[in-house]
């Protein structure tokens, strides 16, 4: 036994329509409601979760680039104080010469220091 609705339009004509049919409709229409909001909520949730990947990449390049200056100051240092070795090796050389040349001539005693 169909069930039929009568469905009454401006022009005064009525429609009949089956219940199955009716309910059919109403179910696709449910349905794509359902996805556009179910849709509309993974896009906010992926937007989030994108934004949040996105500041933390941004401290982590925060963190490269800081770690970068501190390499570069570093590497300044050891440079400065590579070219001081240098200069202390050379003193040395030279005073060890003068020694030596002290040694040669008689004008240094070895004495005991202990």
């Amino acid at each position: 036994m169909a069930l039929l609705l009568c469905l009454a339009l401006k022009g005064g004509e009525k429609v009949t329509v089956e219940m199955g049919i009716l309910i059919s409709l109403i179910g696709v229409l449910l349905a794509i409601l359902t996805f556009t909001l179910n849709r509309d909520k993974a896009v906010k949730s992926d937007a989030t979760e994108s934004a949040v990947i996105r500041t933390k990449l941004d401290n982590i390049s925060q963190g490269v680039e800081s770690i970068r200056i501190d390499i570069r100051a570093n590497e300044q240092r050891v440079s400065d104080l590579s070219e001081r070795v240098i200069k202390v090796e050379e003193s040395a050389k030279q005073a060890h010469k003068r020694l030596d040349t002290m040694e040669i001539k008689g004008e240094v005693k070895h004495e005991k220091l202990y």
